[in-house]
């Protein structure tokens, strides 16, 4: 009888810590990584699907900047939400071109796909990338409708 018990307890106990974790880790919406790419002329963030080899190569495009056509940033997100809501990314950008910096604004609308997270993707190419100069720091925002329901900054954003 006093083995039931515990037993019992013991399941008790689990049942409510499963329940707590899940009122926890239910956001509504969250960015989970932003990953920036450089992208060389054929639009090539890596050489082969290795991430140190991907890592050799962004090290590479960084310092032979006439290479590059692009920067890419690939964006995991996810929301709890009904499926036909209308997401978009917001991609803020600030630059070393000129005294002051200069800012870049990249807006994308995006679809959810399923119950788990959602890769996306922003490029900033052609003339806006050549003259955005290196890019200091970023934001990237999730909107749903005109409220901003998730946000994830570079440490050296204001």
């Amino acid at each position: 009888m006093v083995r039931l018990m515990r037993f019992s307890s013991a399941w008790r106990s689990l049942l409510i810590l499963a329940l707590a974790s899940l009122s926890v880790s239910a956001a509504p919406a969250k960015i989970i990584k932003v990953l920036p790419h450089l992208l060389d002329q054929e639009g090539r963030h890596t050489l082969s699907p290795s991430l140190y080899e991907r890592d050799a190569y962004q090290a590479w495009l960084r310092k032979n900047a006439d290479e590059c056509s692009a920067l890419r940033f690939d964006i995991q997100w996810k929301a709890l939400s009904s499926a036909a809501s209308a997401f978009r990314l917001r991609l803020e950008l600030r630059t070393s071109q000129g005294d002051t910096g200069r800012r870049v604004v990249l807006e994308q609308a995006v679809q959810r796909r399923g119950w788990f997270s959602t890769w996306s993707s922003i490029t900033l190419a052609g003339d806006d990338f050549k003259k955005a100069g290196t890019i200091v720091s970023w934001r990237a925002t999730l909107w749903n409708g005109d409220r901003q329901v998730a946000e994830q900054k570079s440490f050296l954003w204001p």
